[in-house]
């Protein structure tokens, strides 16, 4: 995510409707000829456009999250769904085994002159009409009371994994509608950033990356770094996290070649064998929360009120973290962002 700077308290939505009005009024007094010659609209200074980009920035990272979030939740269930298609699958064969047996008994009873009308319903083509026969077991006569209970447990156990499916299918519906709405807010807000971006100069644009790139500038090797780290599994994520920098900023990705800032602490911590959420509001919660006087070396490092940006630290007041499209993977001073807490990851 961009450094933090000032706010001027208004989006870059904010200032392209300013915009849009001046020019509209302007306008409107050169056809009256009320106000005299027309005055163009001031054209932003670098600071604003760079301001307002980082506006969008942050509002497209906190939206990420959230797609990020829902996107969890879908493949959630998404698994569910297939794991309870997987049951009801084997469940139907169950009943068919149930079914082929009662069916020897049926041709028994057939070929000695008759077929019991209980066994005619276990055997039909609507085998779901047993749910609705009461007493049937009873009616089957006590020789096969046993079969025909197995077959109506098994279509119970079916008729509830197909309830359940329907729900997780609902579930996965209406998450991935969310994830819909999420891409189309944050693919709004990065084009944008770009449009207000294209009106500098590269050598206007370093405020946006946080001013210098400490990635190349950094004077303590990794190796010193992760020997103060409180544990292994803290060490093995700052070194996974040293030997991604420079790698691309990707909304959504978790590597192994580009990241989101949640997506680079995931990947980090899983090369230690450490499973952790999607989110940075679910990440925060993954571990024991330590003051910022505290922070060691693999210490998730959390940025603004909404909890939307996390970084990795390493030592000395800095973290390597995966600030926005406009920078790549990157050590910089957690100074650079309103400090919203930190986790000690276990």
């Amino acid at each position: 995510m961009a450094a933090h700077r000032r706010s001027r308290q208004r989006s870059a939505g904010g200032h392209t409707a300013r915009t849009a009005a001046t020019i509209a009024l302007a306008g409107a007094a050169t056809a009256t000829g009320l106000d005299g010659p027309a005055h163009a609209a001031p054209r932003p200074t670098p600071e604003q456009v760079r301001a307002d980009v980082d506006t969008l920035y942050r509002q497209a990272e906190a939206t990420t999250e959230k797609y990020n979030g829902a996107k969890e939740k879908a493949e959630s269930a998404e698994r569910r769904l297939r794991d309870l298609q997987d049951e009801s699958a084997r469940r139907k064969d169950r009943l068919n085994d149930a079914r082929s047996a009662l069916g020897s008994v049926a041709a028994a009873q057939y070929r000695s002159g008759g077929l019991h009308p209980a066994l005619q319903l276990v055997l039909s083509e609507d085998p779901d009409g047993y749910l609705d026969g009461t007493a049937l077991a009873e009616r089957a006569g006590t020789r096969h009371k046993a079969q025909v209970g197995r077959v109506r447990k098994h279509l119970r156990e079916i008729e509830q994994l197909r309830g359940a499916a329907r729900i997780e299918a609902k579930s996965l519906t209406s998450r991935r509608a969310e994830m819909k709405r999420h891409k189309e807010t944050i693919t709004g807000k990065l084009t944008a950033a770009r449009r207000l971006l294209a009106r500098l100069s590269p050598e206007q644009r370093p405020g946006l990356t946080g001013g210098i790139d400490h990635a190349s500038h950094s004077s303590e090797a990794p190796g010193s770094v992760t020997a103060r780290a409180p544990g292994p599994r803290a060490a093995e994520a700052v070194d996974y996290a040293y030997r991604k920098l420079g790698s691309p900023y990707v909304w959504g990705a978790t590597g192994p070649d580009a990241f989101d800032c949640s997506g680079l602490i995931q990947a980090a911590y899983r090369s230690a064998g450490v499973s952790l959420p999607r989110t940075t509001y679910a990440q925060i919660n993954a571990g024991r929360r330590v003051a910022r006087s505290e922070l060691l070396p693999g210490d998730l490092v959390f940025f603004y009120s909404g909890i939307s940006h996390v970084g990795i630290y390493v030592g000395d007041g800095r973290m390597i973290h995966a600030p926005n499209p406009s920078a790549p993977v990157r050590l910089t001073p957690i100074d650079e962002m309103p400090f919203a807490g930190a986790t000690r990851v276990s």
